[in-house]
C-alpha cells in the first residue's frame, strides 16, 4: 500500500511542492514522473534477481530503502534535492512491488488465488482511494513535507511485520545463473529516453532535436535490448512468456489500460486546481472516484474469475475505461459538473479494478512457480510502462499549446489565474489527450477480441494443455 500512497497523493499535492520549491514546469513534471519511470526500469531487474536468490531479502530491503528515502524527501531543501531522493523511493518501491504478487501467489492455492489477487488489488486500490484524500488533507492542514513524513511510522509497522510474517525463502536457493547486466542496462536506457521524449515534447515541440534524438535512442535501445535477450543464455527478460499468445496479450494490455488509467487522474487534478480552482483536499475527493471505482470491482472480480475467463473479463475492463476515457473527451470544460466527472471517473475505476485482478491472476497461473518473479516482473513493468508513458504523453499533449508561463501555471495550479485563451487551449489540449487513450484502450480491445477468437478455433489444442500451467481462458 505504501507504494500505492506515493504515487497517489503527490498526484494532488504536486502543484503545492511545485510551488513551494520553485520548480519549473520541466522539474515539476520529473518529481512524478522520476518515480514512476526509475520504478519501471529497475522491476525487471528485481524480478531477475528475485527468481535467483530469493523473495523475502529483496522485498524488504525493499521496504526499508522506500521507507528511508521518504524521510528524506520531506526534509529535501530544493528541487534537485527532491529528484534524487524520489529515485531513491522508486528503487524501493521496485524491489517491494515485484515481488507481491509473486509471494502472493506462492502462498495461494490456484482456486483461492483470484480471491486473494482481488483483495490485494482492493488494498491497492484503497490506498489510492484515500491517498488524494489523505495528500490533500494533509497538505491543508500540515503542508507537503508531512505527506512524506507520515510515511515514516508506516514503513517501520510494515517492515516489522513483514519480517514477522514472511517465511524465508528455503524453496527459492540460488540457482547458479548470471544476472543480465548488459540486458538491464539496456533496458534502463530505451525507456528513460522514451520518457524524455515523451515529456519534452509539450515544452519542446515534437519536431525539437532533443525530441528527436530520445526518440531514435529508445527505438535503438529497444531493438538493442530485443536482440540481446534472445541471444543470453540468462537474459534478463524471458521472452519466451510471450509465446504463449494469450499471455502476450494479457502483457500488451496491461500497457494500454494503465496508460488511461493515471492519466485520467492526473489530468482531472491538474484540471480541478488550475480551471476550476479548487483546493489539494477537494481536487482529491474529486479524483477519488476511480481508485474507488477500483476497490469495489477487484473483490467481485475474484468470484468472476470462477466462471468466466480472464480474457473475457479483461476485455470488458478495457472497454469501460475506454468509455469513460471517451465521456472525459467529450465533456470537459470549464464548467463541467462533479457529477459528470464522476460518472466519467467511475467507469474508469470499474473498468480497471476488473482488468487488473483478472489479467494478473490469468498471468501468473500460466506460468510455473519458479519463473513467477520475472512473469510478475514482466507484467509489473509493462504496468509501470503504461503509468509513466502514459503520464508523459498526456501532460505533453495536454500542455503543447500553452506558453512557457502558462506550462508553469498548470503545474502550479493557478492556471484560473491566467488568459481565458490559455485555458481554453489547456481544456482543449486535455480532450484530444483524452481522446487518444481512449483509441489506445479500443486498440487493446480488439487484440483481445482477435486473441479470443483465436483461442476458440484452437479449442483441442488449449484443451491439451497440462494443468500446471493453465491457460489464461476457460472455454464453457
Amino acid at each position: 500500500m505504501l507504494c500505492f500512497v506515493n504515487a497517489s497523493t503527490l498526484t494532488v499535492a504536486l502543484p503545492v511542492v511545485a510551488h513551494d520549491l520553485g520548480a519549473s514546469s520541466l522539474q515539476a513534471s520529473w518529481v512524478l514522473l522520476s518515480y514512476m519511470l526509475v520504478t519501471t526500469v529497475l522491476i525487471p531487474v528485481f524480478g531477475r534477481l528475485a527468481d535467483m536468490f530469493g523473495r523475502r531479502q529483496l522485498y524488504l530491503g525493499g521496504l526499508a530503502v522506500l521507507t528511508l528515502a521518504s524521510l528524506a524527501c520531506g526534509l529535501a531543501p530544493n528541487v534537485e534535492t527532491m529528484l534524487v531522493f524520489r529515485c531513491l523511493q522508486a528503487l524501493g518501491a521496485a524491489a517491494v512491488i515485484t515481488n507481491t504478487t509473486a509471494l502472493l501467489t506462492d502462498a495461494f492455492t490456484p482456486r483461492q488465488l483470484g480471491m486473494g489477487l482481488g483483495l490485494n488489488a482492493t488494498l491497492a486500490a484503497a490506498a489510492q482511494s484515500f491517498g488524494p484524500m489523505l495528500g490533500g488533507g494533509v497538505v491543508h492542514l500540515l503542508g507537503w513535507r508531512a505527506v512524506f513524513l507520515l510515511n515514516l511510522p508506516i514503513g517501520v509497522y510494515a517492515l516489522v511485520r513483514a519480517r514477522a510474517i514472511l517465511r524465508p525463502d528455503h524453496d527459492h536457493p540460488p540457482s547458479g545463473e548470471r544476472f543480465d547486466w548488459l540486458g538491464a542496462l539496456l533496458a534502463m536506457l530505451w525507456l528513460g529516453s522514451l520518457v524524455y521524449a515523451l515529456s519534452m515534447s509539450g515544452p519542446m515541440g515534437w519536431t525539437s532535436r532533443p525530441v528527436l534524438l530520445s526518440a531514435l535512442v529508445a527505438a535503438a535501445g529497444f531493438c538493442a535490448f530485443v536482440a540481446t535477450q534472445r541471444m543470453r543464455h540468462d537474459p534478463l527478460i524471458d521472452l519466451g512468456l510471450f509465446a504463449d499468445r494469450q499471455r502476450a496479450t494479457a502483457y500488451v494490455s496491461v500497457l494500454l489500460i494503465c496508460m488511461g488509467q493515471t492519466s485520467s487522474l492526473l489530468l482531472v487534478a491538474l484540471f480541478l486546481q488550475g480551471v476550476q480552482n479548487l483546493d489539494a483536499f477537494q481536487a482529491g475527493l474529486g479524483v477519488a472516484f476511480v481508485p474507488v471505482g477500483m476497490m469495489l470491482t477487484a473483490p467481485l472480480t475474484g468470484r468472476l474469475l470462477n466462471r468466466f475467463s480472464a480474457l473475457a473479463l479483461s476485455t470488458a475492463g478495457l472497454l469501460l475505461v475506454m468509455l469513460g476515457l471517451a465521456a472525459l473527451a467529450l465533456m470537459l470544460g470549464p464548467q463541467v459538473g462533479r457529477p459528470a466527472l464522476g460518472a466519467a471517473l467511475s467507469l474508469v475505476g470499474v473498468g480497471t479494478g476488473l482488468f487488473l485482478t483478472a489479467n494478473n491472476s490469468g498471468i501468473m497461473l500460466s506460468v510455473p512457480a519458479r519463473r513467477r518473479g520475472i512473469a510478475n516482473a514482466v507484467r509489473s513493468t509493462l504496468q509501470n510502462t503504461g503509468l509513466v508513458v502514459g503520464a508523459a504523453l498526456a501532460t505533453s499533449i495536454a500542455i503543447a499549446q500553452l506558453p512557457p508561463e502558462g506550462q508553469r501555471a498548470v503545474y502550479e495550479g493557478r492556471l484560473s489565474q491566467a488568459s481565458p485563451l490559455d485555458i481554453h487551449r489547456f481544456v482543449s489540449g486535455c480532450r484530444i489527450a483524452f481522446a487518444v487513450l481512449a483509441a489506445i484502450c479500443l486498440l487493446g480491445i480488439v487484440l483481445s477480441l482477435l486473441t479470443r477468437r483465436a483461442v476458440r478455433q484452437q479449442r483441442p489444442v488449449a484443451n491439451a494443455v497440462p494443468s500446471s500451467t493453465p491457460p489464461l481462458s476457460r472455454q464453457p
